[in-house]
């Protein structure tokens, strides 16, 4: 029990300032002696008041964003309720092989995003065009796609977010990740309604991490929004290459 609210502790802060939060509770529930499925559905109910309380935790930031996050929000509902219906009809396997590569592209994508940013702004203006403020329709089917993967297993889903729309958003990497905090509460909030009625679940796995997570989130969206953009993407590295490490070793 300990070892579970410990866990849903680091997860709540990791998950407010980067993601990854479920390569550190998962791994703890299934050491308790959870099937992966079970450990999988009571890691998406317990984290949700660590979403909740990192997202009010940068509510500075997400001042002036309400438009282009309820667009988001509407893909993030669909998309998690559609991975949290994979998880249930598909093999506890089918995405172990493609996951690594997700999160090591979202990488990629996080290092080479100042260059990007600059390529695709000089592009624009030799075309005259201007940056749309929601990213347009190319940004909103990526968070959509990534909600799925989200619903389904959540393991560095917080970076696939901040890849996105770190190249398709003109915006500092503070307000970039308030938003990121929001689409994770919602996709963790709806898949965990499915689950509630559709799934098998520990109680007292959920309330350990639900506790733990809460104090986390705060504590991480504290810590977070002191930092300087290219120390949180130096995090977002470091904390995603750890992660890659685990997926393949697993």
């Amino acid at each position: 029990m300990l070892a579970v609210f410990g866990a849903g502790i680091g997860a709540g802060a990791i998950n407010a300032v980067v993601g990854s939060g479920t390569l550190i509770t998962f791994p703890v529930l299934l050491a308790t002696g959870l099937p992966p499925v079970t450990a999988t559905v009571s890691n998406a109910l317990g984290l949700i008041p660590g979403s909740i309380s990192g997202a009010i935790g940068y509510r500075k930031e997400l001042s002036g964003q309400s438009r282009r996050i309820l667009k988001f929000c509407a893909g993030a509902l669909v998309g998690g309720l559609t991975g949290a219906t994979l998880l249930l009809a598909l093999p506890a396997t089918a995405f172990e092989r493609i996951v690594p590569v997700l999160v090591g592209l979202a990488l990629v994508l996080v290092v080479l995003q100042p260059w990007i940013s600059r390529k695709l702004r000089h592009r624009r203006e030799l075309n005259g065009e201007s940056m749309r403020p929601d990213g347009g329709l190319l940004l909103f089917t990526g968070l959509t796609l990534a909600s799925v993967y989200g619903g389904y297993f959540a393991a560095a889903q917080g970076i696939i977010y901040m890849s996105l729309m770190g190249m398709l958003l003109d915006d500092s990497m503070q307000r970039l990740n308030a938003i990121k905090n929001v689409l994770v509460a919602v996709v963790n909030a709806v898949a965990a309604v499915f689950f509630l009625f559709a799934a098998a679940f520990d109680w007292t796995a959920v309330v350990l991490l639900a506790v733990g997570s809460a104090v986390g989130g705060q504590i991480g969206a504290a810590a977070g929004r002191r930092l300087g953009p290219a120390v949180l993407r130096g995090i977002i590295v470091a904390v995603g290459t750890v992660a890659i490490v685990q997926l393949l070793l697993r």
